[in-house]
């Protein structure tokens, strides 16, 4: 049948592509349907990460997708120091996943343009009146208001621009965190990617209490930051903006809740990012992963595992959940930095294994060891539950 597969995805972003990637090359006897609400696959992004995020068995996929790699580390910069990691980088843009996804399903498996307006286990509506039937449904759509009012926190908000430049920039690794900038509006940095001799990716980052995100201004400092580099700039080639949930705590039962009963939940659905970094790659390739080498791929074995995959994760996210109430109701605005720039004088390992979400005991222990860059009293009464950060949802 023309709108029956075994498997149908909601949401075409980082998680639904990546899941659909996996069981095309893992369980190519499986049919897979790809619903994306957007005009493409992926949208408008640059997803970033640490080659060390990503398990052995899943590398060969992921790096597939990569347009640049950076096998000579990463520089991070911040008023009291400057430090080159050796952990090699990877950075993958949305159109790099819109073609693998195209070349890895069938011809009509993929649905852009079409909103879901209901799921259930056996299926997927859309707005258009059609319907895919389907063995198994995932949701890997976004967060909802409603999700989000379940969990409490800050932000973490950005602009990115892709400068190509008059002349070459001469920076042969990326800037992960350049925190020398002016501090405003919480906790900023400005992130740098050399994709060639003279193109460069640049994006304003602002730890923030509020969501609301004045594009033009952070376009502008991109600007003014390009200026400052001594860059003459004479195309602009992508621009993309994004404001990512950082959660410092939440009643996840209640978070958990909302949806369709016995439909799988996958990506920022389920939960699934760092809580301090907003970082979702890693866990976006463990579920897609996990999903792929499953037994059975009916809509209840789905539900069952990917409900367990995000208690699990929960769980072991209250260590970055403890770092981001610190960093959030311990820090003022303008001393958030010095909560990273201590961090990034620890051990590389452990830096990696932090990406990751992969904090040893030992890890936790070290961090949290010493003098803490925060008042010490400030510290202790948020942890005590005093003055920490409220529920994402009512923050302009």
């Amino acid at each position: 049948m023309a709108n029956r597969y075994d498997i149908a995805i909601a949401g075409g972003g980082l998680s639904g592509s990546l899941i659909a990637l996996m069981l095309a090359d893992r369980r190519p006897d499986l049919s897979i349907a790809l619903v994306e609400a957007g005009p493409a696959i992926g949208g408008n992004h640059v997803w970033s990460f640490f080659a060390t995020d990503i398990a052995e068995e899943n590398r060969t996929l992921v790096e597939g997708l990569a347009a640049a790699r950076w096998n000579g580390g990463y520089d991070v910069r911040f008023p009291a120091y400057r430090r080159t990691l050796s952990t090699p980088y990877r950075s993958i843009p949305s159109e790099n996943l819109a073609e693998a996804v195209a070349k890895a399903l069938p011809a009509g498996a993929i649905h852009t343009g079409r909103a879901v307006t209901a799921l259930d286990p056996e299926g997927i509506d859309m707005a258009d009146g059609s319907r895919i039937e389907a063995g198994g449904v995932i949701d890997a759509r976004g967060l909802t208001r409603e999700m989000l009012a379940d969990l409490d926190g800050g932000w973490q908000k950005f602009a990115g621009v892709m400068l190509r430049l008059a002349t070459p920039h001469k920076i042969t690794r990326p800037i992960v965190m350049d925190a020398t900038v002016q501090q405003k509006d919480g906790y900023r940095f400005v992130y740098v990617l050399p994709f060639s001799a003279d193109e460069v990716f640049v994006e304003d980052t602002y730890y923030s209490d509020t969501r609301s995100l004045d594009a033009e201004t952070l376009f502008a400092r991109i600007d003014d930051y390009a200026q400052g580099r001594g860059w003459t700039v004479v195309e602009k080639t992508r621009k993309e903006t994004g404001v990512l949930p950082v959660v410092t705590g939440g009643d996840f039962a209640r978070f958990r809740s909302h949806g369709v009963s016995g439909v799988a939940k996958a990506g920022v659905r389920a939960g699934l990012f760092q809580p301090l970094t907003s970082y979702s790659m890693p866990d976006a390739v463990r579920l897609a992963s996990a999903i792929a080498d499953a037994d059975a791929h009916d809509s209840a074995s789905l539900a069952a595992l990917t409900e367990a995959h995000a208690a699990a994760h929960w769980r072991t996210g209250g260590f970055y959940r403890m770092l981001a109430r610190m960093l959030f109701g311990a820090a003022q605005g303008r001393d958030r930095y010095k909560v990273l720039q201590r961090f990034y004088a620890l051990d590389e390992a452990l830096v990696e294994r932090f990406y990751a979400g992969n904090s040893t005991l030992f890890d936790k222990l070290r961090v949290l060891a010493g003098k803490p860059p925060v008042p010490v009293l400030k510290a202790a009464s948020v942890l005590a539950g005093f003055g920490a950060p409220g529920p994402l949802r009512g923050k302009k």
